[in-house]
């Protein structure tokens, strides 16, 4: 297999490795030439030497006013150093939902559905017609409907703590998603960063290389134009 030895740490690398100082952004390779400083524009080194810098750029320009990084933002640089996609690792994560909390959320549901509502009217005219109508107040739960009383009680002060519960696990969800979305939106930033700088080296590079072609051909042209003059001179 073809090798080659890297300019950056003198160590053997697989040729497909291989990666040309001049296609390496300025900021990237200003941090390398900080730890080599005989490293130059016609160096090489290998692609895991590159996403070393690569990374150490990225948490440097994060650490700007800050002391150290957060958990997202280490999570950012180790989706963007390893390459791969972050949005596919958050769907893949799933939470564990206990038994409790699927009833809170079920009740919290139904609490909050006409069909509760008008199920509990129903249920309360049902109620009062049968003892205050039909058993005319001599039944099991004569007017003013004590025992009535002490059922919704019961239910309010069971109902509310079960969709406070379910509460706190949607804001829970919540916030979750949110930090979900900053990674996303973090990474998307740094990768627009990164291809911007990119896109600028090229055009620098690309500006270079057509000022030294307009050079070599302004010398050219000159030595042509000697040449014409020279000979005709001899004439």
């Amino acid at each position: 297999m073809k090798t080659f030895i890297s300019d950056l740490s003198k160590k053997e690398y697989p040729f497909n490795e291989r990666v040309s100082a001049k296609t390496i952004r300025h900021s990237v390779l200003s941090l390398i030439q900080k730890d080599h400083h005989d490293f130059s524009h016609e160096s090489y080194l290998s692609k895991s030497e590159l996403n070393h810098y690569r990374e150490k750029a990225i948490r440097e320009y994060l650490l700007k006013g800050k002391k150290v990084l957060t958990e997202l933002e280490n999570t950012v640089l180790t989706s963007m150093k390893e390459n791969t996609t972050l949005a596919d690792k958050i769907e893949e994560e799933e939470q564990k939902v206990t038994l409790g909390q699927k009833i809170a959320d079920k009740v919290a549901t139904f609490g909050g559905s006409w069909t509760f509502i008008i199920s509990f009217i129903c249920f309360l005219l049902i109620w009062i017609s049968i003892n205050a109508f039909w058993l005319i107040n001599k039944g099991f739960d004569p007017y003013p409907f004590i025992l009535l009383n002490l059922i919704l009680s019961c239910v309010a002060a069971l109902q509310a703590p079960v969709i406070m519960m379910s509460q706190n696990r949607q804001e829970e969800k919540d916030r979750d998603r949110a930090r979900k979305d900053y990674m996303i939106n973090l990474k998307s930033e740094l990768e627009i960063r990164t291809l911007q700088e990119k896109i600028d080296h090229f055009i620098t590079d690309q500006q270079m290389e057509q000022q030294e072609l307009q050079k070599s051909q302004t010398e050219l042209l000159n030595e042509v134009l000697r040449r014409l003059d020279s000979r005709d001179r001899k004439d």
